[in-house]
């Protein structure tokens, strides 16, 4: 064991543990949801790390083999080595100063390893003297949880194009099937399953654009402001190099704000950005909703991906839309949380930080996660039951709509009226009353004539 002071006293530690006094406290008061930093996140923490410390050595503030070890830890940090060593609990008092603070611990104790120097040997390495040089919790944690969302939305956004392009191959596949729409789930009049589809693939095209855009609003960073974004202990060359070695290192256009001391405490662009992936959450709820009914009315067929009960033999429930639509449900509750904890920020600082991370990039992974998996495991094999479709078409009295043009609606009223004491289809109806020609009521009732805007003269 070995032995670390902090302001409160003392306290031991595991001799080879790369985590010190600060991360122990810190496990000790939040172990309250065994919830864990994002990888992305630590990730994102690394290179905000790198760049300080890149920074920093060029500044000459290290001797080189002192910077060269820092550089090497904070880069095992960026490749996932030391994942498991971030384990303060992802919800946190503090604004994030504990995950802050186990980062410093463990690129510390992982530099004081190759230089052959004893874990906690902080005479050499200081967590804070040296990996937290001329930074504050209050700058690195929202720059490193930008980076990681703007990771994690392209990696969304990827997904969602997946989506798009699966529902336009739909629309084109369905595009020549006639069937009856709905409002307020009643008979309506006649769609396409094509064009339906087309409504989803526009929905889902307006996201991907949302998703793309919405970037921006995170590329603006405080890093250097410090405690509050006046920069306060930091080396003036310092906040303007690493800004350039922090969009170098993340491959991210980022860009240093112009008033950082508004940047540090007002954290409304998380909420902005999780007002656009509710909105991707809430067409990905009405679409599954929506696949759902028409599964339920045989008009499309879902692939069976499992059993769907213990007592009922061969029965097979759309699981993946289920899933999807509670997905999303996630989605609007943790954007409520956000709206929340943004509005609840005080003064310069924002205490709720890592209620924001935490609920901002849980949404990310699972809208990445979700719209994979309802692209390969159902919307991809999705069938038209041409046959249910047409017999439902054949009976419904929502044909006598497509005849408004020729026929006219006071004549088509008492023809709906007619055909509930008669067996007659609407067609038969109407060809045996020679309302219509054959070739009439077929051209009005095709996918060109029902989709058009607006009809030809009669």
């Amino acid at each position: 064991m070995r032995k670390e002071k902090d302001i409160l006293g003392e306290l031991l530690i595991p001799q080879n543990s790369y985590t010190g006094i600060h991360t122990e406290r810190a496990k000790e008061n939040f172990s309250v949801s065994g919830y864990k930093i994002h990888p992305e996140f630590i990730k994102a923490y690394g290179m905000v790390k790198l760049a300080c410390a890149t920074t920093i050595s060029g500044l000459k503030k290290w001797d080189e083999t002192k910077s060269n070890a820092i550089i090497d830890a904070c880069s095992d940090l960026i490749e996932g080595k030391l994942n498991e060593y971030i384990v303060v609990d992802a919800l946190q008092g503090g604004a994030g100063t504990s995950l802050n603070m186990n980062v410093n611990e463990v690129i510390a104790n992982r530099a004081l390893e190759y230089l052959g120097n004893e874990k906690g040997d902080y005479e050499v390495i200081s967590p804070i003297s040296d990996i937290n040089m001329y930074q504050s919790t209050n700058d690195t944690f929202p720059t490193a949880l930008k980076i990681a969302c703007i990771k994690l939305l392209r990696q969304l956004e990827t997904q969602v194009i997946s989506l798009q392009e699966v529902l336009e191959n739909k629309e084109k596949e369905f595009a020549d099937i006639v069937k009856i729409a709905r409002t307020q789930l009643t008979e309506a009049v006649l769609t396409t399953l094509g064009k339906e589809f087309s409504a989803y693939a526009e929905a889902i095209s307006r996201d991907r654009w949302r998703i793309y855009k919405c970037e921006e609003r995170l590329r603006v960073v405080n890093i250097g402001g410090t405690a509050i974004g006046t920069g306060l202990g930091a080396e003036r060359k310092y906040i303007f190099q690493v800004i350039e070695n922090l969009r170098e290192i993340s491959d991210i256009g980022l860009a240093r704000a112009e008033n950082m001391v508004e940047n540090t405490q007002n954290t409304d662009v998380f909420s902005e950005v999780s007002g656009i992936l509710k909105a991707h959450a809430t067409n990905l709820i009405k679409i599954s909703n929506d696949l759902r009914l028409m599964h339920s009315f045989k008009e499309i067929t879902l692939p069976p991906v499992q059993a769907g009960s213990s007592i009922m033999p061969g029965k097979i429930n759309p699981v993946i839309l289920e899933m999807t639509s509670q997905i999303g449900l996630k989605v609007l509750g943790n954007d409520s949380i956000i709206s929340h904890a943004t509005a609840l920020g005080q003064l310069e600082l924002n205490q709720n930080f890592p209620l924001i991370a935490f609920s901002i990039l849980e949404s990310l992974e699972l809208l990445i996660n979700t719209n994979k998996i309802l692209v390969e495991k159902c919307i991809k094999s999705i069938k038209a039951n041409k046959i249910a479709i047409s017999q439902n078409l054949n009976s419904s009295t929502t044909l006598l709509t497509a005849l408004l043009p020729k026929i006219g609606y006071k004549k088509l009223s008492e023809i709906s009226q007619n055909l509930e004491n008669s067996h007659l289809s609407p067609k038969d109806y109407i060809l045996q009353n020679k309302l219509l020609t054959e070739e009439e009521f077929e051209y009005l009732t095709c996918p060109d004539a029902i989709l058009a805007l607006g009809h030809k003269n009669f």
